[in-house]
Order: structure tokens, then sequence, then C-alpha cells
């Protein structure tokens, strides 16, 4: 199974665990583009026949609390990637490293809860 592994608030992570938060948006930057989107053998990403980047295609994502430790192994049941506009519906560019880069992001669908542990922290914080 090919999972992906992220840090999230622990009240996002009740959401999801609840079934109130169905999605993940993760922002694509150039120091993390290689987790989140499929590149050709020199680092360009792979696009579809509408020019959209094709994310990396995880089975599931791992969710971890920095706060309680507790996690959450959820089904992808879908991925894509957006790129963010402007009032004028305009791709909303940056510089970085001497190059214009896009402001895009990857949305996760997310499906069923595979397993989740609740930390011993958690656990003895409710026990207070």
């Amino acid at each position: 199974m090919r999972t992906l592994k992220l840090s999230i608030k622990q009240k996002y992570l009740n959401a999801i665990k609840d079934g109130r938060k169905v999605q993940e948006f993760r922002e694509v930057r150039p120091n993390n583009i290689e987790k989140y989107l499929q590149l050709d053998s020199n680092g360009f990403e792979i696009e579809d026949e509408n020019a959209n980047a094709l994310p990396i295609e995880y089975d599931a994502i791992l969710f971890t609390s920095k706060e309680s430790g507790d996690t959450a192994l959820v089904e992808v049941k879908g991925a894509r990637c957006e790129i963010m506009v402007d009032e004028n519906r305009n791709p909303i560019e940056y510089e970085y490293g001497g190059n214009i880069w896009v402001v895009e992001r990857v949305v996760y669908d997310l499906g069923k809860i595979i397993e989740h542990t609740v930390s011993s922290r958690t656990s003895n914080n409710n026990n207070s």
C-alpha cells in the first residue's frame, strides 16, 4: 500500500475520524513537489491532456496529530491538482530560486478509516 504521511492538527484529525472532513488540501511548493506530484526524469511535473499536474497516486494517508500523537490511516479515493487563481481567474504566481512558480494544491478525496490509534498522551489527558 502506497501511503502518504502527513501531520495534522488534532481538531482536523477528529473531524476526519467523525466523517466531517472528507478532503485534505496540500499546497505544492518547490520544497515538497516530489512528495505530491508525478515528475519526469528531469524533475518537471507530468501533466494530463489539460495541462494539469498529476498527483502521485497514494492508496492511503497516515495522518498524525503533533499535539496528541493520535493517528488515522485513511483511504484515498482520489486526488487532483488545482491551480490557485486570483479574482480575475489568473493563476497566482510567485518567484522562487529565480524561477516563476504557479500556486497549486493537491486535493485528496478521503474514504474510509482503515485504522486509527489513540496515543497514551491522549489517554492520560482524558484521565486527568
